[in-house]
């Protein structure tokens, strides 16, 4: 049974809807001087090390393989470093190539949608409660109306349409993580990100070598782009995520979906000199208003009835 968010876990997913919205622009600067399977290899590399160092800092293990739930959790981090690092992070990288970041942060949006019948079916006490589809739905449509509709018009390049897919892909892997990860058996968070990031890095690695060779070393801007989502979106999330997806439960953490696009927004016109949408308050105070619309009704002595 989940638990009411709580301040905490509110302060949290704010902090961590502002480091994943400049995410996309990092990606964006990191392109330039990188391909993408590399970028996201590296960002999990870099993660995982951070990490590592960490918890052998702290003194705190990897979980261990000696035992069943031990075996259990390895298998969890295993699919955590799959479903919310390599893969998302391979098409994300990749469809930024050829789609207009916009539309990657709308798709960002549609992770609670997904999450909704997979935490309905298999996390017990996450039902898909009328409040909580409502703002959802609100939500989502509140994040189409600020990015607009020319997200969606095709810019005519070769690979557009699999791009989409890409992106729309890379929300569903992002769910279904979130899923892995309230299901993981108890176990020190620190260390089951860390183990989550090492698996990422173990499959990601290889693979961009294989790929796309051995990078050159590009200037500055890309590599600080790089070093950056390894560090914050990356490995500073990955403990966040774990955190909040533990404790409030996957359909929480994904409402977190609906402020990386906002944040987007206002990275780029804070640091890149882009002009603010007009749209852009009005929207940010809907997407919030649908954020406090999906809190649990528990927490306020209603009882909660599942949508059937």
């Amino acid at each position: 049974m989940s638990d009411s968010p709580g301040t905490t876990n509110w302060a949290k997913l704010l902090f961590l809807g502002v480091i994943w919205g400049a995410s996309f622009m990092a990606v964006s600067l990191a392109l330039r001087g990188f391909p993408p399977m590399t970028i996201a290899a590296l960002r999990i590399l870099i993660g995982a090390l951070c990490l590592l160092a960490v918890i052998r800092a702290m003194g705190i293990a990897l979980p261990s393989l000696r035992t069943s739930d031990g075996r259990i959790i390895w298998a969890c981090a295993f699919g955590m470093g799959f479903f919310s690092n390599a893969l998302p992070f391979t098409l994300l990288s990749w469809g930024q190539t050829y789609v207009a970041s916009g539309f990657a942060g709308v798709c960002m949006a549609v992770v609670p949608l997904f999450v909704l019948p997979l935490a309905h079916l298999l996390v017990p006490g996450e039902y898909m409660t009328l409040r909580r589809t409502i703002s959802f739905l609100i939500g989502f449509a509140d994040v189409v109306v600020l990015i607009g509709l020319d997200a969606f018009r095709s810019a005519g390049t070769d690979f557009e349409s699999l791009a989409r897919l890409a992106c729309l892909g890379a929300s569903l892997c992002y769910a279904i993580g979130s899923i892995i990860t309230r299901l993981c058996p108890q176990v020190n968070m620190l260390s089951l990100s860390a183990a989550a990031l090492l698996c990422g890095a173990a499959m990601m690695t290889p693979a961009a070598l294989w790929a796309e060779g051995v990078p050159e070393l590009p200037a500055m801007q890309p590599l600080a782009a790089v070093i950056y989502l390894g560090l914050l979106p990356t490995a500073l999330a990955q403990v966040l995520l774990v955190q909040v997806a533990r404790s409030a439960g996957p359909a929480f953490l994904s409402t977190v979906n609906y402020q990386v696009p906002v944040w987007s927004v206002v990275f780029g016109a804070a640091l890149l000199g882009e002009t603010l949408p007009p749209q852009l308050f009005a929207a940010l105070a809907l997407i919030l208003g649908g954020l406090l619309l999906s809190r649990n009704r528990r927490a306020r002595g209603l009882p909660v009835k599942p949508l059937r």
